[in-house]
């Protein structure tokens, strides 16, 4: 597969799925969701269906939900304005059009006295043509539309803006971006074990590498493994220890091939791992496929790669990493490339990791990031009131120019350590 294809679908779907969890659980507790979007800058694609603007953005660099309330909203609507009204069957207002009110010849113009497009949702004003002046009060729909430069939008009353939502339901709404993404990696080795089955700890060859040492010494897959040295074999883990410890030394392998006794030696051939030489002969463990076995062994996929990368996130804290090892798109990508070549699994396997990394990260109390989300929601609670929205906005806007920044950093590194 071409590693930019590779690369453009694990990215894609990773950041996919994260946003998914924003906007499944935002809209199930009834925000009006203006934009859903895969990457950041100018837009390539987009297509609205419903409430929502569905986009790709030039700059694969994550993506997000553009809940209501979360920006400032639209354009306030302000005394002295004139503006068009179109009138639904129940006589509420369904289109309040700010400009180019010529094209809509059946709009009643106003000038507005006053107006309140979030919580009370009305409009006062005096009518266009009437000798008399007198205020006309005029209800709007909730599902009334802004219509400016012939673009309409929605508006937003206070009930369907993230603010209004209770506690649990923003807490959720965050939380599920990165919840989504452990699911995604527990459902991928799920698959990989429904596909590929789940390596055994039987005495047994699985696959062979063609340029391998088992292959070259004409062992086969499915030959059962007796002892090895005149050494009794009774699992996997015997073999591979064995192989391990004698590399470029010639071992007698004692093995059963369909009922026939054989012996074969094979000469392991010598790979560096961890800074000392291994044995190594080109030969998997066996795999069994079970249902069962597959949803087991993707829950313990999903928990191990998990303690890991904190684990490598507690050595990066602790200074025992260092910030040159991190990558960025950059690195992904060139890992991705590696990784491609090894075969599907392979790249599905880095997928997973990948989407437990991308699941961790925004978990992380950083602002800008969920996690720092959540923290102020964790504040609120023990505050019993949510932290004045134009601070919180700062510290967003600040931690993300920093993140911006910290990206730049690594992509550069990335940029040294694999170009230059």
């Amino acid at each position: 597969m071409s590693t930019v294809i590779a690369f453009i679908i694990i990215f894609g779907a990773l950041v996919f799925f994260h946003e998914l969890g924003h906007f499944v659980f935002a809209k199930r507790a009834g925000i009006l969701c203006r934009e859903f979007a895969i990457g950041f800058g100018p837009k390539v694609f987009s297509h609205k269906k419903g409430e929502t603007v569905y986009t790709i953005r030039l700059l694969p660099i994550g993506g997000f939900v553009r809940m209501a309330g979360e920006d400032p909203e639209m354009i306030e609507i302000k005394p002295g304005f004139r503006v068009g009204l179109l009138f639904n069957e129940s006589n509420q207002v369904s289109k309040i059009i700010l400009n180019q009110k010529e094209k809509f010849p059946d709009a009643r113009v106003i000038e507005v006295e006053e107006a309140d497009i979030e919580h009370k949702l009305f409009i006062k004003g005096y009518l266009e043509g009437e000798e008399e002046e007198k205020i006309h009060s005029f209800s709007i729909s909730p599902s009334a539309v802004l219509v400016e430069n012939g673009i309409e939008t929605l508006i937003a009353p206070y009930d369907r803006q993230f603010a209004s939502k209770t506690l649990g339901q923003r807490t959720m709404a965050i939380f599920a971006g990165p919840m989504m993404n452990f699911i995604l990696a527990f459902v991928i080795f799920v698959l990989i074990g429904f596909l590929q089955g789940i390596p055994t700890n039987a005495p047994e060859l699985g696959k062979l590498t063609p340029d391998g040492a088992a292959a070259e010494a004409g062992l086969e897959e499915g030959d059962i493994i007796h002892s090895i040295n005149g050494a009794e074999i009774s699992s996997w883990s015997d073999v591979v220890e064995i192989i391990r410890k004698n590399p470029n030394k010639e071992l007698q392998f004692s093995l059963d091939r369909s009922g026939e006794e054989m012996n074969i030696p094979v000469t392991p051939k010598v790979q560096e791992a961890d800074g000392e030489k291994i044995g190594i002969i080109g030969v998997f463990s066996p795999m069994a496929k079970s249902p069962i076995k597959a949803l087991t062994n993707g829950a313990l996929e999903t928990y191990n790669w998990t303690k890991e990368i904190f684990v490598m996130l507690g050595k990066l804290i602790t200074g025992q990493f260092s910030i040159d090892a991190l990558s960025g798109p950059v690195g992904i990508y060139v890992s991705t490339d590696t990784v491609a070549k090894s075969g599907i699994f392979y790249l599905m396997k880095w997928a997973g990791i990948l989407s437990i990394n991308l699941g961790i990260m925004n978990l992380l109390p950083i602002p800008a990031l969920d996690g720092g989300r959540l923290m102020f929601f964790a504040v609120e609670a023990v505050r019993g009131k949510p932290i004045d929205r134009h601070k919180e906005g700062m510290v967003h806007f600040i931690g993300f120019a920093l993140l911006m920044l910290l990206m730049l950093v690594v992509t550069w590194n990335d940029i040294q350590r694999f170009f230059l």
